[in-house]
């Protein structure tokens, strides 16, 4: 009976052992994990550097033209409608030129003179509307003309804007061209080793990475300090941090910190 309990708890000892043992491989590797991610990450953020504000340059330069299209398109459209307005007050003209010839053809046989004053006044009403459509006429004209130089001045500019455009874009496709292939099999080792990290670990480091100006989230100890913030991490934490029981971050800067065996483990897989 007594060997029998003895067994039971060796059992449960070398249980308790193997359960410590995952644990603290299952820490190592989300460290590893962590630690390679970010080195792929970086190099990402290297290509992304190199190209610099390039792709935002072309991004403004491609909105630019479709404005400056938008614009001219715009002022098509308002010349065709003053052209048409144009054409109506002509046409207006001509029909009460007409009307006055009637009107005058009408006086020439009328019976009394209230009949004449009431011809008369349809004559000046007509009248009154050929001289206003040929001041909107004159003003549809000035306004046309000053239309036209707009769109000059627009096809000038959209033009040279093309050209620009062109030369970015031309710029950004050679770049693109020679980095796109890297680029690619990081982003794709990117997320293949995202799914050995848990989703709130991965959270918290793309959070950190967001806040962070160099894009580090996890950083090993150096000289005895965070590769990050290089502020002095305290012995027991350094110690902490070696025996990757636990995930340790920098009470500083809030970065994940690895020792240098994590960081030479990731370097010699590369």
């Amino acid at each position: 009976m007594a060997k029998k309990t003895e067994d039971i708890v060796d059992n449960k000892a070398k249980k308790n052992t193997t359960e410590v043992k995952d644990e603290e491989i299952t820490v190592e590797k989300r460290l590893l994990a962590l630690y390679k991610l970010q080195q792929i990450d970086s190099q990402i953020d290297k290509i992304r550097i190199i190209r610099g504000e390039l792709p935002l340059e072309v991004q403004d330069l491609e909105d630019e033209v479709a404005g400056l299209e938008t614009r001219i398109s715009n002022y098509v459209e308002e010349t065709n409608s003053l052209k048409k307005q144009i054409a109506d007050k002509e046409a207006g003209m001509k029909e009460s030129e007409n009307m006055i010839k009637k009107y005058e053809k009408q006086q020439m046989n009328v019976r009394n003179n209230r009949e004449y004053d009431s011809l008369s006044k349809e004559i000046e009403f007509q009248t009154l509307e050929i001289q206003l459509s040929e001041k909107r006429i004159a003003e549809f004209a000035q306004k046309l003309e000053l239309i036209a130089t707009e769109i000059e001045n627009a096809k000038g500019e959209l033009e040279e804007t093309k050209k620009e455009f062109e030369i970015k874009k031309g710029e950004l496709t050679d770049i693109v061209t020679e980095t796109e292939k890297e680029e690619v099999a990081l982003i794709s080792n990117s997320e293949a080793n995202q799914k050995y990290i848990e989703e709130r670990l991965l959270t918290a480091y793309q959070r950190i990475r967001k806040n962070a100006r160099n894009g580090l989230a996890v950083v090993q100890i150096e000289r005895d300090a965070c590769g990050g913030c290089f502020n002095k991490i305290p012995p027991q934490h350094q110690l902490d941090i070696r025996m990757h029981k636990k995930i340790i971050v920098c009470e500083y800067c809030g970065r994940i910190l690895v020792d240098q065996n994590i960081a030479d483990i990731v370097n010699q897989e590369n």
